[in-house]
């Protein structure tokens, strides 16, 4: 169906509807008008009558009174005892009034009673017409009830005329309108035709035509609107294929591989370095992401990115023949955007290979220092422990033996490091009974401890007694958390030593009454030679542990596939918690 009929129908459909409303809502309306009038002029006839009637001598004349008085008003009249029987009636005889039915259930006479006059219409049952009957009170007398009976045929009349009349007016209207409507739709049609050309040759890319004048209304103005539209797409146009030249030779010059595939999963963009990673021949595009890439780690990072989620980088090697490193990072592109991925690949081989000579730099330095450092200390003992009477001679070598000790810690702190960082210590998992491990570490301490009066209470819940781990890390790993905590007591303090379950861990939790952690180095206290500020331990003179203590810690939980954490007490203090993965108690 063409936009000609369619608008020839619609606006036909819709001049019909509207005139044939116009001729029901008239007809009605003429009706309820005239029956009310007819109504209002009964009502003040019959209240006339009224008086008339109570000055009746009796009921015997009643029917011939009825008469008379229907000839002057010119509408049936009926005239009733109290009871509702019927003794006069203009319309009936009166050797007939017997046999007519007691009125007084009827709905006009049943309200003249009550409030003095009532109105009703329905068909007579005399004369099987639509009536319209209203009733009065007879103020005193033997005759109540004095009724007007009016017959709608009238006002039926009056309306069917002016039907037939509103009708022929329908028709005339249709016609008007069928040709009015033919001509709009003809002259729509032709404008619209025109928007379609200008539609047509703007798909074929002919931005430059210009518009001919389609004049000042609504047609026109969306012919307007639709140029600049236009010619503003073709601009727009020419600034995205120049961008997307900017974006291809930004790709092109990129070290990092770079590739975007949609919210399917297939290829759409990939630059030279990502094909040269992953050893791609011809053009990719249109593969799932899975033939090209079939790296699992790669797989579930493009995935949660496709649901919306942002991944973490995951370091990787794409093939076992190749020792090159690689980080992928992957993000989600936004669904108001079409979907889809970006997955970038940095070659950070050499950045590996470059800490892993750190790493054997430390390692080698470390142990050529610990050979010399531990001569050192051998022979400063022997010294102290020699016969002298200088005693400012002993104090020096003292502090020599002090720092010389401190020196071999640090050797010691930095070789072990470096082992862990080169993923050299491996667990020996065994059965750990946690209550005698821990009075082990605290007899280690017993000497600083006792020195400055310091108490270690342990407690350890039942269920957590017994756990899988390296029974020497967790030596070492509560032996640096107590000796820290120890290091930043006032003397005389107490130091809490907690452990429980919790589902399929063991969290084991040292607290301290000391003067707490400041909130800026609690995220940094596990970093590798990070101390907190001098002035909160209890001795700014005391060069204190390495700063690699809680780095060891850290190293060693997360050996163990754990976690650590450290928070400050209320009420002063700091708390720090070791949580062990293990499979439930022994």
């Amino acid at each position: 169906m063409t936009f000609r009929t369619r608008t020839f129908v619609a606006l036909l459909v819709v001049c019909t509807l509207a005139l044939a409303a116009s001729t029901a809502l008239v007809t009605t309306s003429l009706r309820r008008t005239m029956t009310a009038d007819s109504e209002a002029a009964l009502l003040r006839q019959v209240q006339l009558m009224a008086p008339l009637v109570a000055a009746w001598p009796g009921v015997e004349a009643a029917d011939r009174e009825a008469a008379a008085l229907s000839s002057i008003v010119s509408a049936r009249v009926t005239v009733m005892l109290e009871d509702g029987t019927v003794v006069g009636d203009s319309e009936v005889d009166d050797t007939r009034l017997p046999s007519i039915d007691n009125h007084l259930g009827r709905e006009e006479v049943q309200a003249a009673l009550a409030t003095g006059t009532g109105v009703a219409i329905r068909r007579s049952a005399t004369t099987g017409l639509e009536t319209l009957y209203v009733a009065a009170k007879v103020p005193e007398g033997p005759i109540r009830i004095v009724r007007l009976g009016l017959p709608l045929t009238g006002v039926d009349a009056h309306v069917a005329d002016t039907r037939r009349f509103a009708w022929m007016g329908l028709a005339v209207g249709l016609v008007a309108a069928v040709l009015l409507t033919w001509a709009t739709s003809a002259w729509l049609s032709r404008r619209v035709q025109a928007i379609a050309g200008i539609a047509h040759r703007y798909r074929a890319g002919d931005f430059a035509t210009p518009v001919r004048d389609f004049g000042r209304d609504e047609i026109g103005t969306v012919a307007r609107v639709l140029d600049e539209t236009a010619r503003d797409l073709g601009t727009r146009l020419e600034d995205v294929a120049r961008e997307r030249a900017h974006m291809d030779a930004i790709l092109q010059g990129m070290v990092e591989g770079a590739l975007l595939v949609n919210a399917q999963g297939r290829l759409v963009v990939s630059n030279p370095a990502i094909r040269a990673m992953l050893r791609l021949t011809g053009d990719p595009r249109g593969l799932h992401i899975l033939e090209v890439v079939r790296h699992p780690d790669v797989s579930a990072q493009l995935t949660a990115a496709l649901a919306g989620q942002t991944p973490a980088p995951t370091e990787l090697q794409l093939d076992r023949d190749s020792r090159r490193s690689f980080i992928a990072r992957v993000v989600p592109v936004e669904s108001s955007r079409g979907g889809g991925a970006v997955l970038v690949l940095h070659d950070v081989t050499e950045l590996r290979r470059a800490d892993q000579v750190r790493r054997d730099f430390v390692a080698n330095v470390s142990h050529e220092l610990r050979t010399p450092l531990t001569a050192i200390r051998g022979y400063v003992e022997a010294l102290t422990d020699g016969p002298s009477d200088d005693a400012q001679t002993r104090r020096f070598l003292g502090i020599i033996a002090r720092h010389a000790a401190r020196m071999e810690r640090l050797v010691n702190d930095l070789l072990r490091l470096a082992r862990l960082d080169a993923k050299q210590e491996e667990i020996q998992q065994a059965l750990v009974h946690l209550p005698a491990l821990l009075d082990q570490v605290c007899g280690d301490m017993e000497a600083a401890t006792t020195a400055r009066h310091i108490t270690v209470h342990v407690d350890v819940a039942p269920e957590a007694a017994a756990c899988s781990a390296d029974p020497a890390k967790l030596h070492d790993i509560f032996r640096n958390l107590l000796e820290n905590a120890v290091n930043y007591s006032p003397d005389g303090a107490r130091i809490d030593i907690t452990a429980a379950r919790d589902s399929h861990a063991v969290v084991v939790t040292v607290h301290d009454r000391g003067p707490g952690i400041p909130a800026a180095d609690l995220p940094r206290i596990f970093e590798r030679f990070y101390r907190v500020d001098r002035s909160r331990t209890r001795d700014p003179r005391d060069p204190g542990g390495t700063g690699l203590g809680l780095s060891i810690v850290r190293h060693l939980v997360e050996l163990h596939g754990g976690t650590v954490s450290a928070r400050n007490r209320e009420g002063g203090g700091a708390s720090v918690s070791v949580m062990l993965p293990d499979a439930g108690p022994a």
